[in-house]
């Protein structure tokens, strides 16, 4: 009893020391050792959170099967012992803070390493692909609630699949690319945007089981090899738009007057893309330790992240580097980018 109560009475500064020195899962148990320690770290913990993003996602190889989270601006790595227990998950992405898996029993799992919570999604509606990153994903919360929509876009066949936890089922919004191939989606104004192949936007009517097209004036040019992805930045939606090796441009759409405009620079922004997968946007990234108008872009397979630096006269020029690809087939890492801080919310009264 003496011992903690010597514990209990160490000063914060000595525990913040204590504390940058414990791993990803210990800081869990820190509020279990006592009062002081329970209400130093509700603080420590809001504020560690708040100064960590974007984390990078890090599943190891088949010898070590562990999960990490790597800090690439201070170079720093949190092991998650937890997360291991479900190593044999396969990975598709993150999403509102947690992590998206497939199972091998035709389910999904959703698992938050920040909060601890996790879901299990069953479905007999279609076949659940046990791949590593075998399908597009987004998870978004009920505006006020605790309900909450899965989009699972699947990779090989094409088909989109939302989940509503209202009514506990899947709904197919398109299968086999038919009758759209919607490439990507994001949540902006309580509201979900897709964007498809030929750069159409549209939104997703959670109530009907439908798609909206926009009546947009232009749309940009894309070829087969494109790659198109939705970004919310300061409340505008951006569309990055890349083609093999050499081009990388970013449209907004002006709602105003329903146009693309191509951007000469990205200004404050910093994006941060994985070829083939997410992209995302940090409004303010000096804060997080990043350049403005910057381009950070990691392989799913590789082990490094590039940086590519614009100006006020010109976006970052990026190029693909093919020779950083790992094979798919016994690679020894994945990464993905996972951005916790961004919440998604869905308002089911804004589209009726």
């Amino acid at each position: 009893m003496k011992k903690v109560a010597e514990i209990d009475k160490l000063p914060w500064d000595v525990l913040d020391i204590i504390s940058k020195i414990l791993d990803f899962d210990d800081l869990f148990q820190f509020t279990g050792v006592c009062k002081n320690w329970r209400a130093f770290h509700k603080i420590y913990w809001k504020n560690f959170i708040t100064f960590q993003e974007p984390l990078l996602v890090k599943k190891s190889s088949h010898v070590m099967k562990s999960f990490s989270f790597i800090n690439i601006a201070n170079q720093k790595v949190y092991h998650s012992k937890m997360i291991n227990y479900f190593w044999h998950y396969a990975y598709s992405g993150s999403s509102s803070g947690y992590l998206i898996m497939t199972g091998n029993n035709n389910s999904f799992l959703l698992m938050n390493p920040f909060t601890r919570r996790k879901k299990v999604i069953n479905t007999s509606t279609f076949k659940v692909n046990f791949s590593y990153f075998a399908y597009h994903v987004l998870l978004a919360f009920g505006k006020g609630s605790e309900e909450f929509v899965l989009l699972a876009l699947c990779k090989r066949s094409n088909s989109l699949h939302v989940y509503q936890s209202r009514n506990f089922g899947w709904v197919t919004y398109s299968r086999l690319g038919y009758p759209w191939m919607i490439v990507d989606f994001v949540v902006l104004r309580n509201t979900i945007y897709v964007v498809t192949d030929n750069a159409n936007i549209g939104v997703l009517n959670l109530n009907s089981a439908n798609i909206k097209f926009l009546e947009l004036k232009n749309t940009p040019s894309v070829a087969s090899s494109s790659h198109l992805r939705l970004v919310v930045c300061d409340g505008q939606l951006l569309v990055v738009h890349t083609m093999s090796k050499v081009v990388f441009i970013v449209y907004k759409i002006d709602f105003s007057t329903m146009n693309y405009v191509k951007l000469k620079t990205l200004g404050d922004p910093a994006l941060f893309y994985a070829p083939g997968g997410s992209c995302h946007a940090l409004s303010n990234p000096n804060m997080w330790g990043y350049e403005r108008n910057s381009l950070h872009v990691i392989n799913h397979s590789a082990t490094k992240c590039k940086v590519y630096l614009g100006d006020d006269a010109k976006l970052p020029k990026y190029i693909e580097d093919n020779t950083l690809r790992a094979p798919f087939i016994g690679r020894p890492y994945l990464l993905d980018w996972c951005f916790r801080h961004q919440h998604y919310e869905v308002d089911y009264s804004v589209v009726e």
